[in-house]
This record gives structure tokens, C-alpha cells and sequence, in this order.
């Protein structure tokens, strides 16, 4: 395991490939590599049967040039430290710092590249790779790069912490629609190693996190709220959020029961976990929670209720007193005492 820190003192957590991955993705990359070069050798000693030896021979070296050591540069370049073989092995260039690759770091790693492993058949980097303690070669110790394992099993995963109790629920009104991934990302990474951090490295970090998401949701942060609990509630409601929808989608229903609304006469879909659009309450401060949606339909007027017959009074009956309507006692299905 590496540990490498960002430039906002996050301690990266990745795992660094060794020799074999390594060896296997290379191997991958030769193969792709060397077929392309001898079908482009081939085309091109066709192409030039009548020149001379001296054309013949800067056409072949520019070809060396382009295919064994240009088109791998070309490739970290534009696929940001994937290759052929990486992607195959589940591997990936990346500086020092954790960040993606550009082409001067793809230029040192090729042009090293032809010396420790096209010139020596790959001793110079096995023997590199063996020593260093994180798995790199000469190409990668000049370049400033480090080959890493993406794929890593889920199990080793950190979970985000959940927020306290007391806050859960109470950013449910909360738009969160103009969040980015890549802050949602950040927040989720602070939030599984805040732990590793320094107090008040990590103290300022979630301020800054915490005003960022302010930022996007046009709405501040509680007072009295620790920024980093802040970030947690957050992350736990768009949780809760998408196990609903991901829970109506597999039911198959987009609502709950109907509900008539007996404020408007209208017909009001209802979620099955509250209305659809309407917010909880928000004593921090969220502003006024959205407006159920409700789906206007035409109610029936009831019918008309006829007054029952009016029928002489007996002897069980209690008198009623003048001015007031007598009500009679709904059955109950129990006969009364004797």
C-alpha cells in the first residue's frame, strides 16, 4: 500500500503494482506493439523496393522511431497512463501525487523506455522494479510516476461514516442537483480518511468542502453544525435519495396510493416514502420546502343525502330538548342492558 498525499494533504490509499503485473502488462503492450511494427515494415518495404540503401534505411529507422517508441508515448498521452496491456491488467500511470499523467511525463518514461527495456530485454527495469520499494523503474523514477492497481477488491473499500443522529433528515429539502461529481467525490474521500489526517488540516478541509457544497446549493451551512458532520448528513440524504429511486425503479411504480386532497379536490400522488416533491422541515435555515405535486383530476360531487322519513317517537326514546336535534346512537351490534 502506498501512501500518497495530494496537494490538499489527502492521504491516498493505493495500491502499487509490482513486477509481475507489470511484466504481464508489458508483455501485452510488445505483443501489440511488435505486430503493429512488423505489418507497418512490411507496407513500407513495399512501398520503398525502389530506393536506394540509404533511403531504405532512414525510412526504417523513422519507423522504429514512430511505432516502438512514439505510438506507446502517444498512448499514456491520450488515454492519461492506460496502455494496452495496463488496461487489460487493471493498471494506470499517475504521478507522484496521485494526479493523471501529461505528455512530458509519457515523453521521459518512453525515452527511458528504450534503453531498460527495448535495449536490454527488460533487465535494467526488472532489476529497477525489484529494488524500489514501490514497484517503479528507471522511466518512472525520472519521469516522477508510479504505476498503481486500479482494480481494487470492493471489500477494501472504506464506507463513508454515518452522520450523527440528530442530523439525519434534516437536509431533505435540500436541492442537490447542481452539486458536480467531482465535489461529490472529494466530499467522499475527506469523509473516509478524515481520520487520517492532521486535526487541523482536516478541520480546515471540511470548511472548505462545506462551503463548496454551500455554494452549489445556494444554502449554508447550520449553525452550530461541525462542517464535517455537515458533509455527512449531506452525503447520507443523496444516499437516501438514490436507494429511493432505485427502489421505485425495481418495484416498477412511480408512486405510492392515491390520495385525495381535501383542501384543493385534487388527486395527489404520493411516494412511498411521503409526497413527491415536498420537503421536510428545515429549522436550519433550507427556505420553504418545495410544493407537493399533485395531479389535478376531476372528483365526482357526492349525491345528494335524502333525510330519512321521520317516524313517531317510542318508548325507549329520550326526549330531545327544544332547540337541539336529536341524535340517535349508532348501532353497535350489542343489544343494550335490561
Amino acid at each position: 500500500m502506498s501512501e500518497l498525499v495530494t496537494g490538499d494533504a489527502v492521504v491516498l490509499g493505493l495500491r502499487t503494482a509490482k513486477l509481475p503485473s507489470r511484466a504481464l502488462a508489458l508483455v501485452i503492450d510488445l505483443v501489440a506493439v511488435g505486430t503493429v511494427f512488423v505489418l507497418v515494415s512490411i507496407g513500407m518495404a513495399i512501398a520503398t523496393a525502389t530506393l536506394d540503401d540509404a533511403a531504405v534505411a532512414a525510412v526504417s529507422v523513422a519507423t522504429f522511431l514512430l511505432v516502438l517508441v512514439g505510438a506507446p508515448i502517444a498512448v499514456e498521452t491520450l488515454s492519461h497512463g492506460r496502455s494496452l496491456g495496463k488496461l487489460a491488467c487493471g493498471l494506470r500511470v499517475v504521478r507522484d501525487d496521485g494526479g493523471p499523467i501529461r505528455f512530458r511525463h509519457a515523453l521521459v518514461r518512453g525515452a527511458m523506455g528504450v534503453v531498460e527495456i527495448l535495449a536490454t530485454l527488460g533487465v535494467i527495469a526488472s532489476i529497477a522494479s525489484l529494488v524500489s520499494a514501490r514497484g517503479r523503474r528507471l522511466g518512472d523514477v525520472f519521469a516522477g510516476t508510479l504505476v498503481v492497481r486500479e482494480r481494487v477488491p470492493a471489500g477494501r473499500a472504506a464506507a463513508v461514516p454515518p452522520p450523527p443522529p440528530w442530523l439525519v433528515g434534516r437536509f431533505a429539502g435540500l436541492d442537490l442537483s447542481a452539486v458536480p461529481d467531482e465535489l461529490w467525490l472529494a466530499v467522499r474521500q475527506y469523509l473516509t480518511r478524515m481520520h487520517q489526517l492532521d486535526a487541523a488540516v482536516g478541520r480546515a478541509m471540511a470548511e472548505r468542502l462545506a462551503g463548496e457544497l454551500a455554494a452549489r446549493t445556494g444554502v449554508p451551512a447550520p449553525e452550530g453544525v461541525p462542517a464535517a458532520a455537515f458533509l455527512a448528513a449531506v452525503v447520507n440524504e443523496r444516499q437516501s435519495r438514490d436507494a429511493r429511486r432505485a427502489f421505485a425503479a425495481a418495484s416498477g411504480t412511480v408512486g405510492g396510493p392515491v390520495v385525495g386532497s381535501p383542501r384543493t379536490g385534487a388527486v395527489e400522488v404520493t411516494d412511498v416514502f411521503g409526497t413527491v416533491g415536498a420537503g421536510a422541515d428545515a429549522p436550519w435555515g433550507a427556505g420553504p420546502a418545495a410544493a407537493p405535486v399533485t395531479h389535478a383530476a376531476p372528483v365526482a360531487a357526492p349525491p345528494p343525502v335524502r333525510p330519512a322519513p321521520a317516524r313517531p317517537a317510542g318508548p325507549g326514546d329520550v326526549a330531545a330538548e327544544p332547540g337541539v336535534d336529536s341524535v340517535r346512537p349508532a348501532a353497535t351490534g350489542f343489544a343494550p342492558p335490561a
